[in-house]
């Protein structure tokens, strides 16, 4: 286990002090993460003195930033265990990655077209990312969309698995673990399914790799996304990990510089992947920083990540729901769960909740959470969200506890 005081001191914006001198509490990292100064200083060592496109240019600069690029897609590779390093395909977040799957499966070749008379399965625990596309998809195509339904506990219902994922499937999409619920999915025995009828399975990871040794081939699925942001990397970065023979099979998404083999007036060839998925200038700086986040959780262990996790989100678990009037929506327990607890309080709107919360430096997730159909399977049109990760503490869980009753008082609530 690692310290966590240790932890923060490598994270600068911990040290802030907000309005009114209050310190930050900061559990919004299901929404994004902070950085380390290790990211932040490789960003802007990159700007300073490597500056330049990759793969274009024959001078030392464009040879530098080409060589920390790919240099990246070396780290994230080994750090999920993938295969090859040329499995790793960049795009600009996960929502990317996701609708690149879902495009070219419409124009792809047989046995990956999704045509009329298709059924796509997703569940109703995804995030709106791993919703529209596939919306999108069987709309175009004629395709069915289908989906497992959740429990009361907040996982999903696989009383139906052998019905739901049969003959017509073509392809299996869901969250590895809910951003909402924080429920950690049986994705490996999903795909066994998936795989005895032939389908694709498509994991949305981007809860799951901040907070879990990740190895891609024990899930079973085929297709992966996952985004920097989450976990401690840089914004506008994603990663799409897809099994070698299924990416040189799909056709690419976006045409353009790069992505190509030749180019004549009356037909193009393409690079072979990852290239053939990354057209034009990538985000060159992002994935270098995603690069350096990868380094600092390896130092840190995601064994040792996995366990901070549990333990502070099992202390979450313990003094939410020891706040009167409070809903915890999800496993009420720290099995098979991760970091996102969303819950409900004495009828109060989440943005209000948040407003008082925020008056005191602690800072959550107001809303829907992107997971609009969740919420109303559980007969509510927000709820507040607090996540934790590496570095939270439990004098953190405390501070909201207490925020908590404040905000009751505030209100008048019991």
């Amino acid at each position: 286990m690692f310290d966590v005081e240790a932890v923060r001191k490598d994270f600068p914006i911990l040290e802030r002090r907000l309005a009114d001198g209050q310190p930050l509490v900061y559990l919004d990292s299901a929404n994004t993460s902070q950085k380390p100064r290790s990211v932040i200083e490789t960003l802007t060592e990159h700007y300073e003195l490597h500056n330049a496109n990759v793969a274009r240019a024959v001078h030392q600069l464009g040879e530098e930033s080409t060589a920390a690029f790919e240099g990246a897609r070396d780290k994230i590779a080994a750090f999920v265990r993938a295969p090859s390093r040329d499995e790793i395909v960049f795009t600009k977040n996960i929502s990317e990655a996701l609708n690149l799957v879902a495009n070219v499966l419409a124009w792809a070749e047989p046995p990956y077209r999704v045509g009329p008379g298709d059924e796509v399965v997703i569940t109703e625990m995804e995030h709106h990312s791993n919703i529209v596309p596939w919306q999108l998809l069987t709309q175009r195509t004629g395709a069915t969309l289908r989906w497992f339904g959740v429990t009361d506990e907040g996982r999903l219902d696989l009383s139906t698995v052998d019905e739901l994922i049969n003959e017509r499937t073509r392809v299996v999409a869901l969250t590895h673990v809910s951003n909402m619920l924080g429920t950690i999915n049986p994705v490996a025995e999903i795909a066994r399914r998936a795989h005895e009828v032939g389908a694709l399975v498509v994991l949305d990871a981007a809860q799951a790799v901040p907070q879990l040794p990740y190895d891609v081939t024990a899930t079973g699925a085929d297709l992966i996304g996952f985004t920097g942001h989450k976990m401690v990397g840089p914004t506008g970065i994603g990663v799409l990990w897809g099994r070698r023979s299924v990416l040189e099979a799909l056709p690419p998404f976006l045409g353009g510089g790069e992505m190509i083999e030749d180019v004549r007036m009356e037909r193009s060839t393409y690079a072979p992947i990852p290239h053939k998925f990354e057209a034009g200038t990538p985000p060159i700086a992002q994935a270098i920083g995603l690069g350096a986040a990868v380094d600092y959780l390896t130092s840190l262990g995601m064994d040792n990540v996995a366990a901070h996790e549990r333990q502070i989100t099992a202390y979450a678990l313990e003094r939410l729901q020891a706040v009167e009037g409070l809903r915890v929506l999800g496993p009420a327990t720290v099995e098979d769960r991760g970091g996102a607890v969303s819950f409900t309080l004495s009828g109060l709107h989440p943005h209000d909740i948040g407003q008082v919360l925020d008056a005191r430096g602690i800072a959550v997730r107001g809303g829907h959470h992107c997971t609009k159909p969740l919420h109303r399977r559980f007969g509510v049109p927000a709820s507040t969200r607090a996540s934790a990760y590496l570095y939270s503490t439990p004098a953190e869980i405390d501070a909201l506890a207490e925020g908590l009753e404040q905000v009751k008082r505030f209100f008048g609530v019991g």
